[in-house]
């Protein structure tokens, strides 16, 4: 009996390997990334929104959204991870802010007070307005009550906005679904076809990298081969490198490696994640990160 077992065992984890996860990891921030869904969770009916907002429950040492008074204020920084918009798709960028309980409005502020100006060269935008608010959390599900004008702008305008918010909340582990008004909650699942092909969490746009360079992020590319390239300012080649996902063709999987390069002097540089074509070798799909490359040593 026991050699059958070990043998289901091990199908078992091989399976796993592959499930479904459409929507990746894509975190942590600001400290992991929620559970990646493996079966399509029931429609969950959303309870009318009161005035009052009830005190969540979460975990001992969780950030949460909102705070009970005379509890001490936090210390330290805080590091956000933003979902902007870019050629119609949604892209992840970071902000490191001063510690506050209220992370879930912490987070909607910055994500609607828009990209920095290196993020807008970069094609990035936010189409979310001033004004959108967690009302609670409980049990994992964030009601958000958004300002008028919120779903104006066309299907999918609409659906970009609410895919930011969704992202962008599901970061924090006492977020795992959201709920708009006169709707059925939503998770990441719901919008992972708004995702790229292939997503870059690190490094950031005008982040300062080192040799090794570390780059992580989720890819749905073929037979899950990750190419990447370092250059300099003027757009020379100082590495290259290629990485595997946890998934391949057909499915999302993440990605993580390290990169080292050589460059005499510290100057602007453009780190590029990309596919390389199978049907005739070129570059698709390609993300630029434009970064200051500092010297090697």
């Amino acid at each position: 009996m026991k050699r059958p077992l070990a043998l289901l065992a091990a199908i078992a984890l091989l399976a796993a390997g592959c499930a479904d996860a459409r929507s990746g990891t894509l975190g942590p921030a600001p400290t992991a990334a929620p559970p990646a869904e493996t079966t399509a969770a029931p429609p969950t009916k959303v309870p009318p929104l009161t005035t009052g907002t009830p005190t969540p429950r979460p975990s001992p040492g969780t950030p949460t959204s909102t705070g009970r008074p005379g509890d001490p204020a936090p210390s330290g920084t805080i590091t956000l991870q933003l979902w902007f918009v870019s050629a119609g798709r949604i892209v992840p960028t970071q902000r490191t802010r001063p510690a506050t309980v209220a992370t879930s409005r912490l987070a909607l502020t910055e994500l609607a007070a828009g990209p920095s100006p290196a993020e807008a060269a970069a094609g990035l935008t936010t189409l979310l307005p001033t004004g959108v608010e967690v009302v609670r959390i409980v049990e994992g599900l964030a009601v958000v009550s958004p300002p008028p004008g919120f779903s104006d702008g066309g299907a999918a305008t609409v659906r970009l906005r609410r895919a930011q918010v969704v992202y962008t909340l599901t970061q924090f582990p006492t977020v795992r679904r959201v709920a708009f008004p006169a709707g059925e909650s939503v998770s990441r699942r719901d919008y992972a076809d708004l995702l790229p092909a292939i997503v870059v969490t690190a490094p950031t746009i005008g982040q300062r990298v080192t040799s090794p360079v570390t780059l992580a992020g989720t890819a749905q590319v073929f037979e899950a081969t990750v190419s990447i390239r370092i250059l300099d300012s003027a757009g020379r080649e100082i590495a290259t490198a290629f990485t595997t996902a946890s998934c391949g063709t057909g499915c999302r999987g993440d990605y993580r490696t390290a990169v080292a390069y050589r460059l005499a002097t510290t100057q602007p540089g453009t780190v590029e994640v990309y596919e390389v074509s199978a049907r005739d070798g070129s570059r698709i799909n390609v993300v630029r990160i434009p970064v200051v490359v500092t010297a090697s040593r």
